[in-house]
């Protein structure tokens, strides 16, 4: 190395740290100022009726406002893309315990990570995966939280965070919504997914995707809107709540959410 380079990549170094903690503090801060409204809530029952853990199925443009649900030793798989990189600290931070890599096989470090998963719910501890990630579709279900699982036993159970007042990302493919300090954290759950042994993969992917999708247009309609219409996707929203046996949200009408096949 150059000796006139080495003082400005420690000026960079030094820079980048700074604004490392900086943003865990910022992001602490919320994680602990933030006010919960939770709906549909299954957690306990699913618990005290079948003595294990469940698998929070989640968007990737909730991924920073789940850590303020995630509960300590919930094992995250966390993408290697700079978002990631934001939110491995924090979760570190709140007990959680950051996977990185992704959740298709056919990706670096698919195989692995999903892997450790699998080893990590089979111990008794629940899981997250932001099932759209890492690289979308936005709201495009990935086949390894059905394969995760399948391979341990434990229900899926779809969830989304939608923070009253958010900083949105809108460059982002998935416009990641950053929570703001003191804000309200609206979480509404879905009902839990199970995939049994024979189980067809794809299927319950569709089942979890659908779910999400109803869950967010409950919650968060007009952004559930955009990121459909920005998605291109000519399936009408009815037809995929309906393959699901999911009803229509009560605060959309059904004409906006019909689009021409």
């Amino acid at each position: 190395m150059s000796t006139s380079l080495a003082p400005v990549i420690r000026k960079k170094s030094i820079s980048a740290k700074i604004g490392a903690l900086l943003t865990l503090w910022f992001f602490n801060f919320v994680r602990r100022s933030v006010r919960l409204h939770v709906t549909n809530d299954r957690r306990e029952q699913i618990k005290r009726d079948s003595t294990r853990q469940f698998i929070y199925a989640i968007l990737h443009a909730h991924q920073v406002a789940a850590v303020a649900l995630s509960d300590p030793n919930t094992g995250a798989l966390v993408s290697r893309s700079r978002d990631g990189d934001i939110v491995v600290p924090l979760l570190k931070a709140c007990g959680c315990v950051p996977i990185r890599g992704s959740s298709g096989q056919g990706r670096k470090g698919g195989a692995t990570a999903l892997t450790q998963m699998i080893r990590h719910v089979q111990s008794g501890h629940p899981a997250v995966l932001a099932v759209d990630g890492p690289k979308g579709p936005r709201g495009k279900v990935q086949k390894g939280i059905a394969m995760l699982a399948q391979k341990t036993g434990v229900p899926i159970l779809p969830v989304v965070m939608v923070p009253q007042r958010r900083y949105i990302l809108a460059k982002a493919w998935d416009r990641l919504q950053l929570p703001m300090p003191t804000s309200v954290l609206k979480c509404r759950f879905g009902d839990p997914i199970y995939a049994h042994e024979h189980d067809d993969l794809d299927e319950i992917s569709r089942r979890v995707e659908a779910s999400l999708a109803w869950l967010e247009h409950c919650v968060d309609p007009e952004e559930a809107q955009l990121n459909r219409d920005r998605s291109g996707d000519p399936i009408p929203l009815e037809v995929v709540l309906e393959s699901a046996h999911l009803p229509l949200p009560e605060n959309m009408p059904t004409t906006s959410l019909r689009r021409a096949a």
